[in-house]
């Protein structure tokens, strides 16, 4: 038997995570369970978050390969995953084909075209503390999506299959482990002060394990990618609020950060 090995990040984390095996039942988002031991014959999908990884194996049940599953794993730890999931930032594809061929694809976050080289200092010349860290300053050209539709090339299904459950995840909602209850809990003070608007990770009283995270803003911004491929993120609305949202925070102006 011929297997495909992707390392897809942060996607498949191979010898860590959450390991999904062709057993798995259908997709209960308010109620699912992590195994992280498990024996599997046929294949598996490993990735942060149980939901994900059965989103990867739904799509390899459904005839996609690797790179298929890779893809929708990769946006369902958009929704289940926004700590290190999300289409705000980048990744890498490192791929071995069944062909033998091997690929890789580097598409992390880029700096702002106008980004200059003393944006972090202060009129003395000096850096200032965690401005390179922390608020619009210090975000990044996201490539994520970029990167997504450039692996499209080695996938099967189309790629409205493969956003779809993401944006059922995120339109829907799913219930919080409690370690990502306590992580939005613990970041309250910078959600709050880092973001112009309120976001859906702050509510009133504190997260606890089982709370449903719904995000429909996320679900309006995987349509548009959905309705219009990688241009529904980079160009149209989601880029209008993009570069709205970097003004308002006085982050780059729209000139430079497109």
């Amino acid at each position: 038997m011929r297997f495909t090995k992707l390392f897809f990040t942060p996607l498949l984390l191979l010898l860590a995570g959450i390991t999904i095996c062709t057993q798995a039942q259908k997709i209960d988002s308010r109620n699912y369970s992590i195994q992280k031991n498990i024996n599997c014959s046929k294949g598996a999908v490993v990735s942060a978050h149980p939901l994900a990884s059965m989103v990867g194996l739904s799509i390899l049940k459904k005839g996609g390969n690797a790179v298929d599953a890779a893809i929708a794993t990769q946006l369902a730890l958009a929704v289940v995953y926004p700590g290190a999931g999300n289409i705000g930032g980048g990744g890498f594809m490192v791929a071995h084909l069944k062909n033998g061929q091997n690929i890789t694809l580097d598409y992390r976050e880029k700096a702002p075209a106008k980004a200059s080289r003393d944006m972090y200092l202060d009129t003395a010349g000096n850096p200032v503390k965690n401005l390179s860290l922390d608020g619009h300053l210090a975000a990044g050209v996201p490539g994520t999506v970029a990167g997504l539709f450039a692996s499209m090339k080695y996938a099967k299904l189309p790629f409205k299959i493969l956003i779809q459950p993401a944006i059922e995840l995120a339109e829907k909602g799913f219930a919080l482990t409690a370690s990502q209850a306590a992580s939005f809990n613990y970041m309250k003070k910078e959600f709050l002060a880092l973001n112009t608007t309120t976001v859906a990770f702050v509510k009133e009283t504190e997260w606890k394990a089982g709370d449903i995270l719904v995000q429909k803003d996320l679900a309006n911004t995987l349509k548009r990618i959905r309705d219009n491929g990688q241009k529904g993120f980079y160009e149209g609305e989601t880029a209008r609020l993009i570069v709205a949202e970097m003004e308002k925070g006085k982050g780059l102006p729209k000139e430079l950060f497109l």
